[in-house]
């Protein structure tokens, strides 16, 4: 028996994890369907290695000049708090949860965790390429503000942006 626990606990450690917090998402969602009062506009979920494009880029546009509260773990997260504690409460308590997604975002064990949280809240997702932006940036920030402006789907609604600084699927190397 300690035997079998104990592997358990190594190997499916977060897993476990992971179906509690959901658990306990779907038990919060179930109570507070239909009071829930969102604090935010939208939980920004990115890697660290991206906080200059997250903080020169997104934050300004969105903040600044369009107004939009975004919560961001760095500044909104309370210390102290379990990490999937402030996670959970971060997407539940925002109307949309915008991604940003590059390669380290990809490979990144918390983000992993943070979308994984957030795709329950999905009914569908908006996709919206940085990269891609390049030619036209102002089309890119306008379809922005829009998935930001539309009406709150009852399963919430989920933004991936993808910031990679190449067209997908080249390799770093070309």
């Amino acid at each position: 028996m300690t035997l079998a626990v104990s592997l358990t606990h190594h190997f499916l450690q977060w897993h476990l994890v992971y179906a509690y917090y959901h658990m306990l998402a779907f038990l919060y969602n179930s109570k507070n369907k239909d009071k829930r009062a969102h604090q935010y506009d939208a939980f920004v979920s990115y890697n660290a290695n991206d906080e200059g494009w997250v903080l020169g880029e997104l934050l300004p546009k969105l903040e600044d000049e369009q107004g939009w509260r975004l919560c961001l773990h760095h500044r909104d997260f309370q210390p102290g708090k379990p990490i999937m504690e402030n996670i959970t409460d971060a997407i539940y308590g925002s109307r949309k949860t915008i991604c940003v997604v590059s390669r380290d975002y990809l490979e990144s064990e918390w983000c992993s965790r943070e979308i994984q949280v957030a795709r329950r809240l999905l009914k569908r997702q908006t996709y919206l390429s940085w990269f891609r932006a390049d030619a036209h940036p102002n089309l890119f920030w306008e379809k922005l503000r829009q998935a930001l402006e539309t009406q709150e789907h009852p399963m919430g609604e989920h933004i991936l942006l993808t910031v990679e600084d190449r067209p997908p699927g080249e390799r770093p190397d070309q």
